[in-house]
């Protein structure tokens, strides 16, 4: 099975863990002289099989990224904190960029003139940068798992 599909499956079986979550909830009282629509019996031991699956999946899936070199001779692991951390600060980049390129208009001379505390064009291109290293990298990852067969977990 090729990472991407592991991957894929990990979110399916996340899905379905919120499903029966969700038929458990509606399931777990019923009046009295009536029958639950669903077994809850059944339900948990379905949750317990699919929770087991999803441990042997995430856990190959986090073998596999800890020992596959892509970018740079870099692990796939390493290679996700990297975007994901890059992420979250062009997300802070592209806020401030926003705040600090609002213009106020003045009524009059007479009102208080606001000024950006930051260089936004500097921001903007030290951001476009960013977006670009995470472009690379989000496509590095995208090729390793299209072309990765997952490892087995040693569990």
């Amino acid at each position: 099975m090729k990472l991407a599909e592991a991957l894929k499956e990990r979110a399916d079986l996340n899905k379905k863990i919120e499903q029966l979550r969700t038929r458990l909830r509606n399931n777990a009282l019923y009046q009295e002289g009536e029958q639950p629509a669903e077994d809850p019996a059944e339900l948990l031991t379905e949750l317990d099989a699919t929770v087991k699956k999803l441990k042997e999946t995430v856990s190959a899936i986090n073998h596999t990224n800890a020992s596959t070199k892509a970018l740079e001779g870099r692990t796939l692991t390493d290679l996700i904190a990297e975007k994901d951390a890059l992420t979250q600060q062009v997300a802070v980049y592209r806020d401030l960029i926003d705040t600090a390129s609002q213009r106020v208009d003045r009524y009059s001379k007479k009102e208080i003139k606001i000024l950006s505390a930051v260089n936004v064009k500097k921001l903007q291109t030290k951001a476009d940068k960013i977006s670009q290293r995470i472009r690379i990298l989000d496509n590095a990852l995208q090729e390793s798992n299209w072309t990765t067969e997952v490892n087995p977990s040693e569990n």
